[in-house]
């Protein structure tokens, strides 16, 4: 036993058993909460978008403009399946993954889902100056938001577990408390013994 290496390497404080699947809207912090959350838990952080542009060979965008929608859900709900057959983990997805009832019922079978929810300012206040959503590309950015987060709020309500975003959180205490909700269900999550 290398006692040197031990000691540079903390034992996981947190014993993850099921593999979180953070959801909501695009802006919502699902990728830099899901990396913290992932470094917290001392589990793999793994994001569906960037899985399926690794498979694609192509950006979101890209595969958005050359085969469409259906093609990319048909692909993002390939990609999240095989990845809840890993070990637990922090799964990130795309705004719309949740949505889809395959998803969530494979996310249900094999893993929890996380609301990471935030008001629709806090979520423009993050994309407005961003043009890697696919779906704002609209003479109205602001109102599509608006109407998205409008028809998608009720199927989120369905998560698992509800994280609610603060402006005024950091990451770092956006993921606190992530973590704290995650802990009111033992059979997802447990301090390590």
């Amino acid at each position: 036993m290398d006692t040197a290496s031990d000691e540079l390497t903390p034992a996981p404080a947190y014993q993850l058993h099921r593999t979180v699947v953070l959801v909501g809207m695009m802006g919502s912090g699902k990728t830099a909460i899901g990396r913290a959350l992932a470094t917290r838990l001392g589990v793999d952080y793994l994001d569906s978008d960037e899985e399926i542009e690794k498979a694609a060979n192509a950006t979101i965008s890209e595969v958005f403009e050359r085969s469409g929608e259906p093609f990319f859900r048909d692909r993002e709900a390939e990609v999240i399946a095989r990845l809840l057959q890993s070990a637990p983990c922090v799964l990130s997805t795309g705004g719309g993954a949740y949505l889809a009832d395959r998803n969530r019922a494979e996310i249900s079978a094999h893993g929890v889902a996380v609301l990471l929810d935030a008001d629709v300012d806090l979520l423009w206040e993050r994309v407005r100056h961003k043009d890697t959503r696919p779906l704002l590309r609209t003479p109205d950015p602001r109102a599509t938001l608006v109407e998205l987060f409008e028809a998608r709020a009720p199927i989120y309500a369905m998560a698992d577990l509800r994280a609610k975003a603060d402006p005024d959180f950091s990451i770092e205490e956006m993921t606190d408390e992530v973590v704290s909700v995650l802990l009111t269900r033992p059979d997802v999550l447990e301090p390590a013994q």
